[in-house]
């Protein structure tokens, strides 16, 4: 793959790792690619590899969604990042994908965080790192140094919310671990949106998941984070996978005009 890397923290760049749930069909995934492209973006994101709570949910295409990926990548001209669950295909996926992401569930799987440590030493392909649903964040910061260890410098923190006693959204969103992550560690921050709302109809006076979802995505700009991961699918309803946190083409392309204004207030933008 050509190299690929996620912005320092000095960057004016915000990196927006947009894109499907899952990976669910050649056609589902290049429409998705292509309304990207056009819309100036730099990253497509997409799950080949499903960790659901229950085994009887889409548990993804495997390779097969990992090669759709690197083919609508090429294609839209597009870098791609997608999620390992297991260390017997983190090198090969590695061969067909710009970047790989590590789950909440595997924050702890220190087998696989050591494997990809050694299987990007070299290469220094990107590694978005999430947070466990349930960790702090000095666990977090001491887990991705079984990453780091290695010697790639491109590895990003990835703040998705957390479990807490409120039930109000599907998790709690940890908005303050941008400026904590900022001040603790040199590593880039991401903040998974999606996530945390959990669904559309979240702030009852706006009838567009947009906005709901736009809200926490400003949040999080303003607060300073280096990247966002926002789900977009063509057909939100029919999805196989987080069907209500899903955003169309169409509300994704409203919420990135508000998104590049508020980057731009504050002296990023938007890619």
């Amino acid at each position: 793959m050509s190299k690929a890397y996620v912005p320092n923290r000095e960057a004016d760049q915000v990196i927006i790792f947009a894109g499907p749930c899952s990976v669910e069909s050649t056609e589902q995934f290049d429409i998705v690619a292509e309304g990207l492209s056009k819309m100036g973006l730099s990253w497509i994101r997409g799950g080949a590899f499903k960790p659901r709570t229950s085994p009887y949910s889409f548990q993804g295409l495997g390779i097969e969604g990992v090669k759709i990926m690197e083919d609508a990548g090429k294609k839209h001209g597009l870098k791609t990042i997608t999620e390992v669950v297991d260390t017997t295909h983190v090198v090969e996926v590695l061969e067909h994908v710009d970047g790989i992401q590590i789950g909440t569930r595997n924050m702890a799987n220190f087998e696989l965080l050591k494997v990809i440590g050694k299987a990007t030493e070299d290469s220094h392909q990107p590694v978005l790192f999430k947070r466990g649903m349930a960790a702090t964040i000095d666990e977090w910061l001491s887990a991705v140094e079984y990453i780091t260890q290695y010697g790639n410098p491109n590895v990003m923190l990835c703040e998705r919310g957390i479990r807490t006693f409120e039930n109000a959204t599907r998790f709690t969103l940890d908005i303050s671990a941008v400026p904590v992550i900022h001040k603790q560690s040199l590593l880039p921050i991401c903040v998974d949106v999606p996530h945390p709302a959990g669904v559309r109809d979240l702030v009852p006076s706006l009838a567009r998941a947009a906005v709901a979802v736009g809200d926490l995505a400003k949040a999080a700009i303003a607060a300073g984070a280096d990247a966002l991961m926002i789900e977009v699918h063509p057909d939100p309803k029919t999805a196989k996978s987080d069907a209500s946190q899903q955003l169309t083409l169409p509300q994704f392309e409203e919420l990135l005009d508000e998104l590049r204004q508020v980057a731009s207030a504050v002296g990023k933008r938007i890619v």
